[in-house]
């Protein structure tokens, strides 16, 4: 019997590309050998495809294979890019298709199409869009008038925490805003004090067409969860959370709800705060991290599903689409 191909696809031209490295390094250990041949397929920083090292043509390269395990992430991996790529060519892939990505990659867009979500708060928030010094000016006035700092500061299109910060006062944020404008969109949200926590979703896993991972309890040293907190590795991170199992249930009912109502697919994991007044919903990663320090994997693991049972499971998905 033939093996099916396999692209493991990683690296990318995003802020992300080191992050992206190490979710396919683990693809790539935890593949079945016995059931696939895999190819190690990195995208440069500057866009060029390295197969073994060499640079070739991506949709002549992709041809010879059956199936691309999307181990990118950030922009032009997440947003619906490389999935519009991978239609056009007719190969199929792992995660979510490119008008869910986009989407969901559009932490904007996503807020708007997500509510109302049953047991969830909606978290103030504006937008501030490209223009000369005067129009931001502007519109950070209508921010103050409609909700006080401290405030939540980040590009409405990056992820991984990439580009976020806390802005404690006024000036703090129109500074952070003035410097990161030119990059797209910021997001300002109103900061709310609690305890984050995430929750994934795997499709037709165990039975369940949309299947509610158990929630992660996330404390990061500082007060966000943020590129370096993620990666530091000093973040605690508890698996199944200390949460009461009203709000695990929220959480877990909310996640399934943001995957269905934005259309994702496969696999998806979303944000959340517990705070005293409420749960609120942040954002949605549609190819969540998968590295020995991300989030998705502890969650698996404590259900008993081992990382390349999960890995089989998508290739398994995407085959079968």
């Amino acid at each position: 019997m033939s093996k099916f191909r396999v692209v493991v696809l990683r690296g990318g031209p995003s802020s992300e590309h080191e992050v992206s490295l190490k979710t396919g390094e683990s693809v790539l250990k935890h593949i079945r050998r016995d059931k696939y041949s895999v190819s190690d397929v990195v995208i440069s920083k500057a866009g060029d495809w390295l197969y073994n090292g060499v640079k070739v043509d991506p949709e002549e390269m992709l041809k010879q294979h059956d199936v691309v395990f999307n181990a990118l992430h950030g922009e032009y991996g997440e947003d619906g890019q490389i999935q519009a790529f991978l239609d056009r060519i007719g190969i199929p892939y792992t995660g979510s298709r490119a008008h869910a990505s986009a989407v969901a990659m559009d932490k904007v867009s996503t807020k708007r199409l997500v509510y109302p979500l049953s047991g969830v708060k909606e978290q103030e928030f504006m937008v501030i869009k490209q223009g000369d010094r005067d129009v931001i000016e502007q519109r950070f006035k209508e921010v103050k008038r409609r909700f006080k700092p401290p405030y939540i500061v980040k590009l409405a299109n990056k992820g991984s925490s990439v580009g976020l910060k806390l802005a404690r006062g006024h000036q703090e944020a129109l500074d952070h805003i003035l410097s990161w404008i030119k990059e797209g969109p910021i997001l300002i949200e109103e900061y709310i004090q609690g305890v984050e926590a995430t929750c994934g979703v795997v499709e037709n896993l165990r039975g369940e067409r949309l299947y509610a991972l158990p929630v992660v309890e996330i404390r990061p040293k500082g007060e966000l969860f943020d590129y370096e907190a993620k990666y530091s590795g000093e973040t605690q991170e508890i698996c199944p959370s200390t949460f009461s199992k009203k709000i695990q249930e929220i959480i877990q009912n909310a996640a399934v709800e943001v995957h269905r109502k934005l259309g994702l697919r496969h696999y998806s994991r979303s944000d959340f705060i517990v705070a005293p007044d409420g749960i609120y919903f942040l954002e949605v990663n549609t190819l969540p991290g998968l590295t020995p320090q991300s989030l998705l994997p502890k969650s698996l693991a404590a259900i008993g599903v081992s990382f390349e049972e999960f890995v089989d499971h998508l290739i398994g998905l995407a085959l079968g689409e």
